[in-house]
């Protein structure tokens, strides 16, 4: 009963995470470049939190599988930068909070992952976007610091932030329709949820108005 259970949630997280991805593809493209902001590392590790970074690699790509097939028209290569980033963020964060199921070990795990995919994807868009843009690496090389840098920074941040604000109420209704047992995770105290809530907004905000002042809106 429990390994069904575990198969539903990872099933619902993966199709929710398929239309986070979906709707990625129509947003306007970051500091007028191609980067797009992708949420789907939200809820792939929430998938983590909950059963482990194995489970977050495996949501992690069979997602990238299915948008190579429908949305994607990055071909092998954006299935590849797709499962390094989004697995990346989501099996560090589990891993470390698979160690430490605090409130602390979720915030210093989202924290670390944010760090090891912005370098990460540096390394790999060093060695593979030359490939993609047809551009020579010199150009690429040229970029990181002033794109690829501050885009990951960014996208690492808004994802955690989102990260801890939901992870309480995906869990809360996961358990109202009895796919997990009632036990915690994150500390349940209303005072808690609330600073966890407020200190997730403040770090999204303030990754959105950094947005908004790279592309010259603010």
């Amino acid at each position: 009963m429990q390994k069904t259970k575990r198969l539903t949630v990872l099933a619902m997280l993966a199709a929710v995470a398929f239309a986070l991805a979906f709707f990625s593809h129509f947003l306007p493209a970051v500091g007028g470049n191609f980067l797009k902001y992708d949420p789907k590392p939200v809820i792939v590790t929430v998938a983590g939190f909950l059963y482990g970074p194995l489970a977050a690699f495996t949501v992690s790509a069979a997602v990238a599988v299915l948008e190579l097939f429908t949305v994607s028209d990055t071909g092998w290569i954006g299935l590849i930068m797709n499962i390094l980033t989004t697995a990346g963020f989501a099996c560090t964060a589990s891993l470390i909070y698979s160690r430490h199921r605090r409130i602390g070990g979720a915030a210093v795990g989202l924290g670390i992952a944010t760090v090891v995919t912005t370098a990460l994807m540096l390394l790999w868009n060093y060695l593979v976007t030359p490939l993609y843009m047809h551009v020579p690496r010199e150009v690429v090389a040229a970029m990181l610091p002033t794109v690829f840098l501050p885009f990951n920074l960014l996208q690492g941040v808004a994802n955690t932030a989102l990260t801890l604000m939901l992870y309480r109420p995906l869990t809360t209704a996961l358990r109202a329709a009895k796919l997990l047992p009632p036990s915690s995770g994150l500390p349940k105290s209303r005072k808690t949820t609330l600073l966890v809530t407020l200190g997730g907004a403040f770090l999204l905000a303030s990754a959105v108005l950094a947005v908004l002042f790279w592309n010259d809106i603010l």
